[in-house]
């Protein structure tokens, strides 16, 4: 953690809608004026798309499975050490992993290969999505960097539906394909992934109120308004829970550290919790410098 140099993270599973809670901050940093250095967690994987076909056939070989999910298939050494240098000195890189033809138009460069590093712009934090932001494995210890950590987690049936249907409309997949997908990653995602979930200060869980007992034949994803939202606060004092209860309509107290929302107040509910712990984190760092 930094005092002068603040880091967030999002950590969340493929198809767990990470994406949308990055626009919500994106917006939040556009109206409040904060300058942020960005870092896509895809862009820490440790082999382009060929190369990790080719490792995942010669893990196959061996009997094993070989995913996007094990900490080993990411370089997660050098995103701690950037980690670690922007919370010294609020400098680093990053790249971009090109994942379809609209980024290949983009960057110039084929879909599944990497741009090439670039360094920060001066900044008043750095801010992580992906898959990976929060992990504590072995020498690995990427949660004690971060300032703010936020778990995005829709119950799996969900998660499920949502990765089916944006890699069938995204990325030309077939459901088939993604099913596999699903199966091979599921022992990495029990060790790796989940885990997370246990450091971060916040997690966001959606969970759908119609069917999705089948989540392989759904034939859309449930709407927000078909859903509830779980936020849980893994240290809720200093929350002002009678107040986002007064502004969120339908909302409640599940637990002491728990208040549920209706599903499509998802971007309120955000706004109200992070602004003002966005403006703390940038008070906190204009007071130190």
């Amino acid at each position: 953690m930094s005092v002068k140099h603040p880091i967030i993270a999002i950590t969340g599973s493929s198809g767990a809608g990470t994406t949308t809670v990055k626009d919500t901050f994106e917006k939040i940093f556009t109206r409040e004026s904060v300058s942020a250095a960005s870092i896509e967690g895809d862009a820490f994987h440790r082999y382009d798309r060929e190369g990790m076909k080719a490792k995942v056939a010669e893990e196959k070989d061996r009997g094993n499975e070989f995913t996007h999910f094990h900490v080993d298939a990411n370089e997660l050494e050098t995103l701690q050490d950037i980690f670690a240098e922007y919370g010294r000195q609020g400098t680093g890189r990053t790249r971009t992993y090109v994942h379809d033809d609209a980024e290949a138009e983009k960057y110039g460069q084929p879909p599944g290969t990497f741009t090439p590093w670039r360094e920060f712009e001066p900044s008043d934090l750095l801010f992580y999505e992906g898959l990976h932001g929060c992990v504590k494995h072995g020498e690995l210890d990427l949660a004690a960097l971060c300032d703010l950590k936020i778990g995005v987690v829709p119950v799996i049936n969900l998660e499920w539906i949502q990765k089916i249907h944006r890699d069938r409309a995204t990325r030309g997949y077939s459901t088939e394909a993604v099913t596999d997908t699903i199966l091979r990653r599921m022992p990495d995602y029990v060790n790796y992934i989940c885990p997370q979930f246990s450091q971060t200060d916040i997690n966001f869980q959606r969970v759908p109120i119609v069917d999705t007992s089948n989540p392989f034949i759904a034939r859309w994803i449930p709407t927000p308004a078909e859903s509830i939202l779980v936020i849980r606060f893994s240290r809720p004092q200093g929350i002002d829970f009678p107040y986002l209860l007064s502004m969120i309509h339908n909302s409640y107290m599940s637990r002491a550290n728990s208040i549920v929302v209706p599903g499509d107040k998802l971007d309120l509910a955000m706004q109200l919790i992070f602004t003002p712990m966005i403006h703390k984190l940038v008070e906190r760092k204009k007071r130190a410098l």
